[in-house]
């Protein structure tokens, strides 16, 4: 910790590593969801895939020309997709969607 003449103190990082992804702004909302292709992204918690299915209904219904693309995984809610053996496929899938809607339920 170093003070400074203001009294303030600035915290410095004892290992100096530095997050080498450069921060991003939030995704701007999309505008309509008709012709568009949306991820429904759901893992092993049991209710999960009964909220996303009525989720796709609804989508469904509200807009008829929009697509949905399940994605799933065995894998505990608690570890990322991006850092484990389904690397690739998630990152495929994602590239292949308008937006996510996630789902975790108990």
């Amino acid at each position: 910790m170093v003070e400074n003449k203001n009294g303030d103190f600035e915290v410095l990082n004892p290992w100096a590593e530095v997050d080498p992804v450069p921060l991003k702004g939030i995704t701007p909302r999309l505008k309509d969801l008709a012709g568009k292709k949306i991820g429904l992204f759901v893992l092993s918690k049991p209710a999960a895939r009964p909220i996303l299915a009525a989720v796709e209904a609804k989508l469904k219904q509200r807009y008829p020309t929009c697509e949905t693309s399940w994605y799933g995984s065995n894998l505990p809610w608690t570890k990322m997709q991006i850092e484990s053996e389904n690397k690739a496929r998630f990152e495929e899938w994602v590239h292949g969607v308008d937006a996510v809607v996630g789902a975790v339920g108990d």
